[in-house]
């Protein structure tokens, strides 16, 4: 697996896996109304290459294929952290988190943040991340249960 910075022509291939990862993964946590509504994001992300460019995106690619991405703003909040369906368990995410997590670090940020979903929420209290609060988000009139969760990193960078 090769981790790299996002490029704008990964954008349709990102996108898709956005929404893929969301129907083919989360679904086992959430309704089908809130799994559509969800993924409908889709179309926002893959007519939006700023978003990507502003933010640390890094993605994983595995025998050419886009297999997991993911994206940490300046100030530690990282907002995005998917793997491909059939790539699930193979430590991408964590190959990934790993990177974002060392970029904060260079960057002098006290604390990572996260919104994770019910479905990440495990993988990222392994990781060291705290519960701050349950809260529910809206999409397209349809609630969305995700976990504020935060992370120290008043830590070398060199000890990620």
């Amino acid at each position: 697996m090769i981790l790299r910075r996002f490029r704008p022509k990964d954008l349709p291939e990102i996108a898709d896996l956005f929404s893929d990862t969301i129907y083919r993964v989360n679904s086992r946590d959430y309704t089908p109304e809130q799994v559509r509504v969800w993924a409908a994001g889709r179309d926002r992300l893959a007519r939006n290459p700023d978003f990507f460019r502003k933010l640390y995106t890094m993605v994983a690619v595995k025998c050419g294929k886009i297999v997991g991405y993911g994206n940490i703003d300046d100030t530690g909040y990282l907002d995005h952290l998917y793997v491909h369906s059939d790539f699930q368990g193979q430590g991408i995410a964590s190959s990934i988190c790993r990177e974002l997590e060392h970029h904060a670090a260079l960057q002098q940020v006290p604390e990572i943040t996260v919104h994770a979903s019910i479905t990440a929420k495990p993988f990222f209290e392994k990781r060291g991340y705290q519960t701050i609060a349950e809260q529910q988000v809206e999409r397209q009139g349809i609630l969305l249960t995700n976990y504020q969760m935060k992370k120290d990193i008043a830590v070398q960078p060199e000890e990620l």
